[in-house]
């Protein structure tokens, strides 16, 4: 479904800037730190995704499944000279 909204152009610093509404950016996908690029074809802007965005290690921590990934890091027992 194409969603139209009309924004206005405005100055930041030397550039210009648009905010992307919430709602478009999760119809597109994005989010913080998502990696984007900009194409004019035909004298439109062109906003695409430009591959995986990095995570963060909040959005790491939350995908972390303890039942998945076994919980221990290393569950195997003491090996050589760590026994007390």
């Amino acid at each position: 479904m194409l969603k139209v909204v009309i924004l206005t152009v405005q100055k930041w610093g030397n550039s210009l800037a648009v905010r992307i509404p919430s709602a478009v950016a999760r119809s597109a996908h994005f989010h913080v730190g998502t990696p984007v690029e900009l194409a004019v074809q035909d004298g439109n802007v062109i906003v695409s995704p430009a591959g995986e965005r990095k995570l963060t290690l909040e959005d790491r921590l939350a995908m972390f499944d303890p039942e998945k990934h076994g919980g221990e890091v290393m569950p195997s027992g003491c090996i050589g000279l760590e026994k007390f």
